[in-house]
């Protein structure tokens, strides 16, 4: 398959990367291989702003709303699914777009990971509780004492992600870090990695508006309908467990919508720092898709030379 080209868009959320993609699919006659780990859950809709369904029915779509919130699902599944679809679709095209925030999700596909045993349930549950009694902090000296080495490679202030490596390490004895994969997957399609930026102020003025539609189309009622399901692995998400919160009492509308806002900022931020740690990803303005096209072009051409 050396003609064949697996083209990353790649970047933080509400920077534009699923019109980005369609219209990049749409050029090739391609298709979208989502890498959104929530955008996956048919049951979440609003929260993970998916493809509206005209966007769905522009440009054929992979892993959005294939899954249930009620399964088991991760990174490493997500990989070996991905790659089994990607080879399968190379059948039919020569350049496939996988689109996404999810840096996990994206290193699965390009670089893998092994399968990471289940632990019992109630491990996770108990340290959601702790979490929302005491507060991350607590989460973070629990993990400095039992993986200080994986301490040093997350966002210590994502809740998830310290939840993720405390019930691996609880549940199994080891760090989550043992589970990835020491060599990396060798592929045979080539790679272009594309990161879409703006300047923050930019940025962040289209994720408070992209909140303000969100909650103007029903993100408190989604929310309210999925309460139930709330300790779901799905679910432990910024767009819901603020309202969540909120539901619990722990502070009223108005906050909870600055918090949405501030969360999903912040969530930015870690999608940013996340994949520029990427040295072969291409940074470039959502606005100059005719500069990435003849990247694309050009960088296909200099394959098809080797």
């Amino acid at each position: 398959m050396q003609a064949k080209t697996l083209i990353i868009i790649a970047g933080p959320t509400a920077v534009g990367k699923t019109s980005f993609a369609i219209s990049l699919a749409k050029y090739f006659h391609t298709e979208v291989i989502s890498a959104d780990s929530r955008q996956i859950f048919r049951e979440l809709t609003i929260g993970t702003a998916k493809p509206s369904m005209t966007e769905l029915a522009e440009v054929k779509h992979h892993f959005v709303n294939s899954h249930s919130i009620h399964e088991s699902y991760d990174a490493a599944q997500y990989g070996r699914d991905a790659l089994k679809l990607i080879h399968k679709l190379f059948q039919l095209h020569d350049k496939l777009i996988l689109c996404g925030g999810s840096g996990l999700y994206i290193k699965a596909v390009c670089e893998g990971f092994d399968d990471i045993p289940e632990v019992d349930p109630h491990i996770r549950l108990a340290l959601i509780e702790e979490y929302k009694t005491n507060g991350v902090g607590v989460l973070q000296d629990k993990l400095r004492n039992l993986d200080p080495e994986i301490i040093k490679n997350i966002d210590i202030n994502n809740p998830h992600r310290l939840i993720r490596a405390l019930e691996i390490v609880i549940g199994t004895g080891v760090s989550i870090t043992s589970f990835q994969k020491k060599v990396k997957l060798e592929h045979d399609f080539s790679v272009i990695k594309v990161g879409l930026a703006l300047p923050r102020q930019e940025l962040y003025e289209r994720i408070d508006a992209r909140m303000d539609k969100m909650i103007q189309d029903g993100l408190f009622e989604e929310a309210k309908e999925l309460y139930h399901f709330r300790t779901h692995n799905a679910l432990q998400t910024v767009g819901y467990q603020e309202i969540f919160d909120f539901m619990d009492g722990r502070y009223n509308r108005d906050e909870a919508i600055r918090l949405l806002k501030q969360n999903s900022r912040r969530y930015s931020k870690r999608q940013l720092t996340w994949f520029k740690r990427d040295a072969n990803m291409i940074w470039m303005n959502p606005a100059n898709i005719e500069e990435i096209i003849e990247l694309i072009l050009r960088q296909g051409s200099s394959v098809l030379l080797k």
